[in-house]
């Protein structure tokens, strides 16, 4: 599988002259003198070179692009701020220019999903909480632009991440899991309860997140368990070719990831883009740019690190450590049994065919010592995966659920702790 990487690469150099005649073509068949563009045949010819371009292009990283959120019926500027840096690991704030008069809203640190695509998948739930939250978000960066002198990066170090940026923020952030990240957040969360630290944030949210996968165990669980690590091991993991800033590195490819998620759905895949070319014929303009902007953003993905990608899969779908018990943070255990503070909500969805119903909804079984007034469930009908965060629902239904919930939960920082047992460190912002 060493290779793979390197006929990956090579397939983007040998379509460069099949994407240079198709470049031409589809400029001489969109130009308004040709009056073959008129024509259905002329449109079905530009429709069809847009299909073949954008399917074999090589997507870069989206940016967020929010410029302006409206705060109290009034428009203000956002501006996006690099505010913690680590090799593999950018902390976002997006800084608002709030007006005056508006008193300041809670922190809200949003951990993005490490498995695969850009934090920018998230655009929407990040814009959906701008108004009404001082929003933070985990910016991860692509294994393949990390040089190798830079280290390694794990699921512990992970873990390790998120405790450093809750120090940053203090304890009245609260803390926000899409996805993948639920499993290393709660475990964070569990290590700083622990300790004693005073820097627990107030709450958290976990969305869709595969806390026991051993509960209606969907394709994707029931795969991984079957091969086994080794299995990933050996057919999943290839070291990064040159050019790349991260030579040499062994990853988990993107395109892997992609080419998984995509088969499971591969009918749907099609059909999409088979309408898109219709949309195209017929000069549906608007339907047409919304399938540009969803595939922009779900065809670009980003490499993983192979010891992270491994530990994951070995902790979270084979091994079942964390509602075993089992799960180790460095040398220590991660008892979720000493989280007493962080109030936890659990959001899953109905259709969801990546994380099931009640893989999610088990951090609350798994915290017995944490009250019961501080435990939220919600499932939210006719979702899949990606709608528990994204789209029409999560903006009417999901999102006022959790701005609720922060909200009954905003003054719990600090409360009924115990005095720090160690010093904070001292992190600098990166300006």
């Amino acid at each position: 599988m060493d290779l793979a990487y390197f006929y990956y690469e090579a397939g983007h150099i040998l379509l460069s002259p099949a994407r240079a005649a198709n470049d031409a073509t589809r400029l001489f068949f969109k130009n308004p003198a040709n009056p073959l563009s008129y024509t259905p045949y002329g449109k079905a010819m530009a429709a069809g070179c847009e299909l073949f371009e954008r399917t074999t292009r090589r997507y870069g990283k989206p940016s967020f692009d929010l410029d302006t959120t409206e705060i109290n019926g009034r428009e203000v500027a956002v501006r996006e701020r690099v505010v913690w840096h680590k090799p593999f690991c950018n902390l976002i704030h997006f800084d608002r220019m709030l007006p005056r008069g508006v008193d300041p809203q809670p922190k809200l640190l949003i951990v993005a999903p490490m498995s695969g695509h850009y934090a920018t998948l998230l655009r929407g739930t990040v814009e959906t909480f701008l108004p009404t939250h001082d929003v933070y978000i985990t910016d991860w960066v692509d294994a393949r632009e990390v040089p190798l002198s830079d280290g390694s990066f794990d699921l512990d170090d992970y873990i390790d991440y998120i405790i450093d940026i809750c120090h940053l923020l203090g304890p009245d952030v609260h803390i926000m899991a899409v996805c993948q990240p639920a499993v290393p957040v709660l475990a964070a969360v569990a290590r700083m309860e622990a300790m004693e630290d005073d820097c627990v944030p107030s709450s958290m949210i976990l969305m869709g997140g595969p806390i026991d996968t051993r509960k209606s165990p969907t394709a994707v669980n029931k795969g991984a368990q079957e091969r086994g690590t080794e299995w990933f091991r050996r057919n999943c993991i290839v070291k990064v070719p040159p050019p790349n800033p991260g030579l040499w590195r062994d990853v988990y490819p993107g395109f892997f990831q992609l080419s998984g998620f995509m088969a499971m759905n591969l009918d749907r895949h099609i059909s999409a883009h088979w309408d898109m070319f219709n949309h195209l014929v017929e000069n549906d303009g608007d339907s047409a740019e919304k399938h540009r902007d969803f595939y922009d953003e779900y065809l670009a993905v980003m490499d993983l690190t192979a010891e992270f990608y491994l530990q994951t899969v070995e902790t979270v779908f084979v091994q079942h450590a964390l509602p075993k018990g089992e799960m180790m943070h460095r040398d220590e255990k991660v008892d979720l049994g000493a989280i007493r503070h962080c109030a936890i909500m659990a959001i899953e969805g109905e259709n969801d065919d990546i994380s099931g119903i009640g893989q999610t909804r088990a951090a609350l079984e798994l915290t017995p010592n944490l009250p019961e007034e501080k435990k939220t469930y919600h499932l939210q009908e006719r979702v899949g995966h990606y709608g528990v965060f994204n789209g029409g629902r999560f903006r009417r239904e999901i999102a006022p659920r959790i701005c609720d919930f922060i909200e009954a939960h905003e003054n719990d920082a600090g409360a009924a702790r115990p005095a720090p047992r160690r010093q904070k460190p001292q992190l600098r912002a990166v300006r």
